[in-house]
């Protein structure tokens, strides 16, 4: 095993929770959940109904039934690997001994600065300033493709909305907005300011400020423009989106560098820089997909 990598080991499994709507009255628990939950059938559901993984308002589910609405849905997942490292083995897990909490999401692949506070009263405050009409600028370094018309220190501002497009294997998933006809079920306004500080023939490196916190932003904003990060393979050229891969997914390069506006740090800006060494591997691996 890689020194610094901690080892794979199970989790502790996870309950997930769902109040059922008036609306749904009539419909079968398999039916509803496998209408909820595009990952999986009505079938795998029945099986883990079987296998008893669900309760009915806190009593164990006995078989598949209709629902009348209003009830409560437990789903106990069992412990499962290698995916429990990605519960046991978070930021948030690794925390938890000295009271502090991430008050912001990163993405699994995305490294530097995560602001986290140890009371309830500061996280409240705090997670405020990272919502689209709060006062958090959030800076980040970004290795993409080319981006068109951009030149050395230009900037460019994307304010393309983040919508929700069909996936095979999720269902939904969040991206650029598509060139055809495909159908949207939800979109959100976003807003990105690109900078651009170096262009190589491998690709650019850009800083992108960001005051909303979409999810994935940087990802869709860049490929919105035909530039998507590099070895991202979620998100690609022509503002497709793979069949194959999910969200989780990594092989890109974005480090969260900046950040200011925080109540009581508003004087201060907040910055880790990325590893040289890390930028330097980043151009090894991109020659040698080349």
């Amino acid at each position: 095993m890689k020194a610094g990598w901690r080892e794979a080991a199970f989790n502790n499994g996870w309950t997930y929770r769902d109040w059922v709507p008036r609306a749904a009255a009539g419909t079968l628990v398999s039916e509803w959940l496998a209408d909820r939950y595009r990952h999986s059938d009505a079938g795998l559901w029945q099986q883990r109904i079987a296998a008893g993984e669900l309760d009915w308002n806190e009593a164990l589910l006995t078989g598949d039934r209709a629902l009348q609405g209003g009830e409560t849905l437990c789903w106990r997942r069992p412990p499962v690997m290698p995916g429990g490292g990605f519960l046991r083995h978070t930021l948030t897990a690794l925390l938890e001994p000295t009271g502090a909490r991430p008050v912001h999401r990163l993405g699994r692949f995305t490294s530097g600065l995560q602001v986290c506070a140890r009371t309830p009263q500061t996280r409240a405050l705090w997670s405020k300033q990272f919502r689209p009409d709060g006062g958090c600028r959030k800076g980040y370094q970004a290795w993409s493709q080319w981006v068109p018309g951009l030149e050395l220190g230009q900037c460019l501002t994307v304010s393309s909305d983040v919508v929700e497009r069909p996936h095979p294997l999720l269902g939904w998933i969040w991206g650029p907005e598509p060139f055809d006809d495909e159908p949207i079920r939800k979109r959100l306004s976003a807003h990105s300011e690109l900078e651009l500080l170096e262009r190589t023939a491998e690709g650019d490196r850009l800083q992108v400020t960001i005051t909303t916190g979409r999810p994935h932003q940087i990802r869709i904003h860049l490929a919105q423009l035909g530039s998507p990060l590099l070895g991202d393979p979620l998100y690609l050229m022509n503002r497709e989106i793979s069949a194959t891969a999910t969200p989780g997914d990594g092989g890109y390069r974005l480090h969260a560098w900046r950040l200011s506006g925080l109540p009581h740090l508003r004087e201060i800006n907040l910055q880790v820089d990325p590893p040289s060494e890390g930028d330097q591997a980043l151009r090894n691996s991109i020659r040698r997909e080349k």
